[in-house]
């Protein structure tokens, strides 16, 4: 497995790639480390275009491992545009089990690839922002990082 650790407004993401494909991108307190492959490099080059506000869609080959459960999920949370929430029940909806919002909290909780599996923006029901595995001050920062790059239609 190869690893980097980059500097980012909120906070030094590790960014972990195994057999070609990115395996994990969480939140650290760990030491800057550069990308030392061609993978790990546009990762890194997309996180920082994301950071920027100029990226808004991540190309990436990702390797997400989890029960079926968490996989529907996990695919259910890439399909949720830049700029925008949804809430757990509607997530749950999504993946075709209304009553299962509690679960799909904690598989939410499990994503291994923060950011671009964007798990931040799933929010209450109410609006406010619940629980993230990197802490709610980083949930808001990016939604308000989101609204303020999200590119509008002025066609209509």
């Amino acid at each position: 497995m190869h690893r980097c650790v980059i500097s980012t407004p909120v906070g030094p993401l590790a960014i972990c790639e195994e057999d070609g494909a990115i395996c994990a991108i969480d939140f650290t307190t760990g030491e800057l480390c550069p990308p030392d492959t061609p993978l790990l490099q546009e990762a890194a080059h997309q996180l920082c275009a994301y950071f920027d506000g100029t990226l808004t869609e991540f190309d990436l080959p990702l390797h997400l491992e989890g029960t079926t459960f968490r996989m529907q999920c996990w695919h259910a949370l890439r399909t949720i545009p830049y700029g925008e929430t949804i809430s757990y029940g509607e997530q749950a909806k999504r993946i075709g089990n209304a009553k299962a919002v509690r679960a799909v909290g904690g598989a939410n909780h499990h994503n291994p690839i923060s950011i671009v599996v964007p798990c931040h923006r799933v929010v209450g029901a109410d609006g406010s922002l619940t629980g993230y595995g990197g802490g709610v001050d980083r949930k808001k920062w990016l939604l308000e990082h989101e609204k303020k790059h999200q590119k509008r239609d002025c066609s209509h």
